[in-house]
């Protein structure tokens, strides 16, 4: 029988070694154990402009990792609320409004600029126009990997158990060339995502 949870971490320590190899990651290193932080996130996140759902979306759902900064700081700058979960779940999700920290954006997408000026949300979560998580690795079929604690795939779930979110949300990944992979072993409980964006493109799950 074919071991899925072995799979995943073979490929996990593939992708942190290629990664790691070709010089495309940039702090927190070393990637392992971590969603990468790679060179070009700043401009996958500004290619997030191309997509309507990006313009027509008022409040972003996002995780915190440090890839997805550009991301955070790119949705406060354009005046939409940014709902981010808090690192590993801890301490719930923070609810941060643009015009709380116009002027401070970048600052304020950070971890510690989210529990400085953001607010903590309540039991129920807000709906949400967009999410956008992070990801070690990602195949063209919407198939993600993350780093192996299953944070990610339960920030979505509860996004759709709250009926944040519905079937038709967009959920979006931005990710390096080198994590965009031929298959990832997928799981029942694995939530998957609609669009990846890497620095060089765009694209759209069928």
């Amino acid at each position: 029988m074919v071991n899925i949870k072995e799979q995943k971490a073979k490929l996990r320590n593939k992708i942190w070694d290629l990664m790691e190899e070709k010089s495309v990651t940039r702090f927190p290193r070393p990637v392992y154990g971590r969603v990468p932080n790679f060179e070009g996130a700043e401009k996958a996140a500004e290619r997030l402009k191309e997509l309507d759902e990006w313009r027509k979306a008022k409040t972003i759902f996002a995780n915190p990792d440090s890839p997805q900064k550009p991301v955070r700081e790119l949705a406060l700058r354009e005046s939409k609320v940014v709902i981010m979960a808090s690192p590993r779940l801890k301490k719930g999700y923070l609810r941060i409004e643009p015009a709380d920290v116009k002027g401070v954006e970048r600052a304020a997408a950070t971890i510690k600029g989210a529990f400085k000026w953001g607010k903590h949300v309540g039991k129920k979560l807000p709906k949400a126009d967009l999410v956008i998580t992070g990801s070690v690795g990602v195949d063209k079929q919407g198939n993600r990997l993350g780093k192996g604690g299953g944070y990610g795939d339960k920030e979505i779930a509860r996004l759709k158990q709250d009926k944040s979110i519905t079937a038709k949300t967009p959920i979006v990944t931005t990710v390096h060339e080198l994590q965009i992979v031929k298959a990832v072993p997928s799981e029942p409980h694995d939530q998957k995502v609609n669009i990846i964006i890497s620095p060089k493109r765009i694209i759209r799950v069928k």
